[in-house]
């Protein structure tokens, strides 16, 4: 007797766990916990938070100043920060407070380009050009001197 999770046999043959709800965590009637169904819609991906200069330093400020055992965690929840953002913060403090807090771009740094690169590029453009050039030239010259030695030299002469 199949039901229409075709789980028979897995979880005591009607698809339900021991508590009474499917796998899928909703109840055969329709929601798991007796309210609504869930949306169904995919939600667009939130916006990535970018926090200016000012607001870190602002908040370094008010987490150095946290003495008391649970004053800091209250002002982390209370901003919707966690540890780690401090932690990143405070290195970027030591390394400079400018130089370390102004936003940067994310993602593949560019590579630097070397100011020579395009002169050797270019010559080796033209070491190129003129390989080619002086293999036409010694192909030339070559067939030239087989032709000089062909017209230079004297025909045999029949004796009979």
């Amino acid at each position: 007797m199949e039901t229409g999770s075709g789980m028979t046999g897995i979880m005591g043959g009607s698809g339900e766990t021991e508590r009474g709800r499917s796998p899928s965590g909703v109840s055969p009637s329709g929601s798991a916990s007796g309210g609504p169904a869930p949306d169904p819609e995919v939600r667009a991906k939130p916006a990535r938070r970018r926090f200016s200069a000012r607001y870190k330093l602002r908040i370094l400020e008010e987490a150095d100043h946290c003495q008391k055992p649970g004053e800091l965690g209250a002002l982390l929840r209370g901003e919707g920060l966690y540890s780690s953002h401090l932690n990143f913060w405070r290195k970027q403090r030591t390394q400079g407070i400018l130089a370390g807090l102004k936003p940067s771009k994310r993602g593949r740094k560019p590579i630097a380009k070397n100011p020579l690169s395009e002169k050797v590029a270019q010559l080796e453009r033209e070491n190129h050009r003129l390989r080619d050039r002086l293999d036409k030239a010694e192909t030339i010259i070559d067939v030239q001197k087989k032709v000089a030695a062909l017209l230079a030299s004297p025909e045999p002469e029949n004796k009979d």
